[in-house]
């Protein structure tokens, strides 16, 4: 059995090979693109990234010539974070013509399940030159009480 897996008609690969396509991947699925928003457009995949800091998750979107009315940020069904838009096609004029198109136009949308200690009625966003950041406080850690307990002997 080889290691390397043949894209010539066998599906057979091996969780051992560096190269295999059949391998788990931790995030697949966290980021999630709806079927209905890639059809729409390449500016579908809208470039997100989340981290988390000690006081919050923070969400930067790179959203360039877009303004800010044209962009949802929304929380839906408690805990999932929605992040949408659209960027409109530029008007064709009759006597225009075209060399080259390459800035992508359409709908976009992004959802994100947030985690338990996200305060979801403190989320705060703002957009500044064509970066959209959204900021989801958490909540604070709380340490669990230690009490001491004699030893008797």
């Amino acid at each position: 059995m080889s290691l390397i897996p043949s894209f010539f008609g066998s599906q057979q690969t091996n969780i051992f090979d560096p190269i295999s396509l059949d391998i788990w991947d931790p995030f697949d699925g966290f980021f999630t693109i709806p079927s209905s928003a890639c059809e729409t457009s390449q500016f579908a995949n809208a470039k997100i990234d989340w981290k988390e800091t000690p006081e919050a998750h923070v969400f930067k979107v790179d959203l360039p010539g877009l303004k800010k009315e044209e962009v949802k940020v929304e929380i839906e069904e408690g805990r999932i974070l929605q992040i949408s838009g659209e960027r409109s096609k530029e008007q064709e004029e009759k006597n225009d013509k075209w060399h080259r198109v390459e800035r992508s136009s359409g709908k976009f949308l992004r959802k994100f399940r947030l985690p338990e200690n996200a305060k979801v009625d403190q989320v705060k966003a703002g957009m500044e030159n064509g970066v959209l950041t959204v900021t989801v406080p958490k909540e604070e850690v709380k340490k669990p009480e230690v009490k001491a307990i004699d030893i008797s002997g």
